[in-house]
């Protein structure tokens, strides 16, 4: 047995993995004593990641990669063995808003190029109109939720730093903020979504799927120096985490690791929420209009849970579009490098995959090459970037 570990998460359906393998045995099976600490906000866990009061977190892949570049706080190196989730995210809005959009609306409202130039007419109608900005609650700024809101606006050339205003919410605080007006819609992942169209106040627009097909959402994360002390640890938290993902992702279990999450200390909201959300079958308005997708959220299926750091690649590639960090080749490379898929393969003792993982995709734009960053970054009108 090892020494205990604490190991920070925020309430979300992705920290499943986490969270299963030590509510089921999974952890301790590896020989590993957790004690689960649940955070409310992003800066929280990794602020006590980064100092060493977690030894390892549920995090936000972007966190992870602006830690280790020092990008917004101090430069800690994190490593990334397992990722917690692929998709999982989906955009929320207020039924004024929904209302809004499909009064604009030319085209399937799945479409997200649709959606966006909807958004582009109700927000030049907004303007003319002298109205406030509409206002998108997202969980960090360096966050999935804040690239995928501003890649989808931005296709249809609304300028997510002059048109809207993007405001930094914690995951647990996105619903009452829509209920109380302080924002008009919201980017997060699951179970809030959910909760929001269950009482009545919000419509799920899109699923981050219908922008990206895989987009690494969070990530099991260590400090890189903690990891080459204890590369023992890291593999047995990752071989803990393969197994607990297998086990949700069964259908035959789907109902008892919902009950698992539900409970208080985790993510508590109702069971059958969460089953909804691992079935990726959920209520998307509050009539009751059902939508199913099996990319809504992987929690390990279709190889998962193994780091790519093309994924990497691409969320730093945002981090320069966005003004948040000038592009270097040194950049990129540190990037790439918290995304560690040789600590997956070695916890499992696999050999190192021959075939090349799925190709980055995204519904506008050109194939995403990681080699070509500035290509990528030329490709779109809208952004912060320096050439």
């Amino acid at each position: 047995m090892t020494a205990p570990l604490r190991i920070g998460f925020i309430p979300l359906v992705d920290a499943a993995a986490l969270i299963v393998a030590v509510d089921k045995g999974f952890a301790a099976a590896e020989g590993l004593e957790v004690e689960l600490v649940r955070e409310v906000s992003w800066s929280n866990v990794r602020d006590k990641l980064n100092i060493g009061l977690f030894d390892a977190s549920h995090l936000l892949a972007p966190v992870a990669i602006a830690s280790s570049l020092g990008l917004g706080h101090v430069k800690v190196p994190i490593a990334a063995p397992f990722n917690l989730g692929i998709n999982g995210n989906a955009i929320t809005v207020s039924p004024a808003l929904h209302a809004a959009l499909m009064e604009e609306i030319a085209g399937d409202r799945v479409d997200p190029m649709a959606t966006a130039k909807a958004l582009a007419k109700v927000v030049a109608k907004r303007r003319k109109a002298g109205a406030e900005p509409l206002t998108f609650g997202m969980t960090f700024p360096f966050s999935t939720h804040n690239y995928q809101l501003r890649f989808w606006m931005a296709a249809a050339g609304v300028d997510p730093d002059e048109d809207v205003r993007l405001v930094v919410l914690p995951p647990p605080f996105m619903v009452d903020s829509l209920k109380s007006g302080h924002v008009d819609a919201f980017c997060v992942g699951a179970p809030w979504n959910s909760v929001a169209v269950d009482l009545g106040i919000g419509h799920i627009l899109h699923f981050v799927s219908d922008f990206l097909a895989r987009a690494a959402e969070k990530v099991l994360a260590v400090r890189q120096n903690w990891a080459d002390k204890n590369p023992d640890v890291v593999a047995a938290l990752v071989r803990a985490a393969v197994k607990s993902a297998e086990f949700i992702e069964h259908p035959d279990n789907r109902t008892e690791a919902a009950r698992i999450l539900a409970q208080p200390e985790r993510i508590g909201v109702d069971a059958e929420v969460i089953q909804r959300t691992l079935d990726g079958r959920l209520k998307i308005s509050p009539d009751g209009t059902m939508r199913e997708s099996d990319r809504y959220l992987l929690v390990g299926r279709e190889g998962a849970g193994r780091p790519d750091p093309v994924q990497a690649a691409w969320l730093y590639a945002q981090m320069v579009r966005w003004g948040q960090t000038a592009l270097t080749a040194e950049g990129v490379n540190t990037a790439m490098a918290v995304f560690r898929p040789d600590l997956y393969d070695a916890a499992l003792s696999i050999p190192r995959p021959t075939d090349p993982p799925a190709p980055f995709s995204a519904f506008v734009g050109p194939a995403f090459d990681p080699d070509n960053i500035r290509g990528h970054l030329e490709a779109f009108e809208v952004g912060r970037w320096k050439a």
